[in-house]
């Protein structure tokens, strides 16, 4: 249950974080699946930042160590990719860089099983995935049948609190309502649209997006709910005009583009829980 006693404690609110991000855009490395690039390149465009699909071994760590932060998605494995990402994951942790990893379907197959629990292990800043993922990172039943998750948020909170604690990273549960915790603080984000889950690749460009943010911000809690929040007020502005998930997606773009940072945290839903339930 949302605890309405308990402040929501941010050293930077959304409107800071974006303030920042479009004063001075930053970079962003995106290792991520052939079906979100194109998507995703614009949903951080449209929010004010400026991305770069990097993902070849050969340049992945020179770029990472240039780049304001970096986000890893397993959508699409294979080796190459793979390759890809640990040497952007050494070139951004040499540059002291966050980055954000997104365990797309972790539970589906071996193969995404091991690959997600090394990139576990080399310490991401910021985990977000859908319940079953998270669920399943936490080692717990998951019902998530490939990329679809079938859990609800609630039900992987404390799993995702877990996570965090072990992990060291932020953990951010995305659904109908969203769920962030550092282990210790937590908070649950209200807002969006039904249409979202019928676009594609709308929660691995929100994996970018909290890319951006982290790079504009001094905590990861932060720039997560910050990114979160900004997708969430977004996607309520464009249900309000949309018909349906094809209207929708332009409608998503532009209201991203849209949404001024006074307006973020005037329009916000942001709730503070307890990360251990009293």
């Amino acid at each position: 249950m949302t605890d309405r006693s308990l402040p929501v404690v941010l050293c930077q609110t959304p409107a800071t974080l974006l303030r920042t991000l479009r004063a001075e855009p930053p970079l962003v490395q995106c290792i991520t699946n052939y079906v979100a690039m194109n998507i995703a390149a614009n949903v951080l465009l449209a929010a004010g930042a400026s991305p770069a699909m990097v993902w070849d071994a050969e340049e992945a760590g020179d770029f990472a160590a240039i780049a304001g932060a970096l986000t890893v998605n397993i959508g699409t494995l294979s080796g190459p990719f793979v390759d890809g990402m640990r040497a952007a994951i050494r070139g951004a942790e040499g540059a002291g860089r966050p980055w954000v990893l997104d365990p797309v379907a972790c539970q589906a197959t071996a193969l995404r099983r091991r690959v997600t629990a090394e990139l576990v292990a080399l310490e991401p800043t910021i985990i977000r995935g859908n319940a079953s993922e998270i669920r399943a990172l936490a080692g717990e039943a998951s019902r998530g049948q490939g990329v679809d998750g079938r859990d609800s948020v609630t039900v992987a909170e404390d799993g995702a609190r877990r996570l965090a604690v072990d992990s060291g990273a932020v953990v951010a549960v995305t659904g109908e309502v969203d769920y962030v915790t550092d282990g210790r603080r937590a908070v649950r984000i209200e807002g969006g649209s039904p249409f979202m889950p019928m676009n594609t690749a709308l929660g691995c460009s929100l994996t970018c997006l909290c890319g951006a943010y982290a790079a504009s911000a001094e905590e990861a809690f932060d720039a997560t709910v910050g990114a979160l929040a900004h997708f969430a007020v977004a996607g309520r502005r464009a249900h309000a005009g949309a018909t349906g998930p094809g209207s929708f997606a332009p409608r998503f773009l532009d209201a991203l583009h849209a949404v001024t940072p006074e307006e973020l945290d005037a329009e916000a839903v942001i709730h503070a829980t307890r990360a251990v339930p009293a």
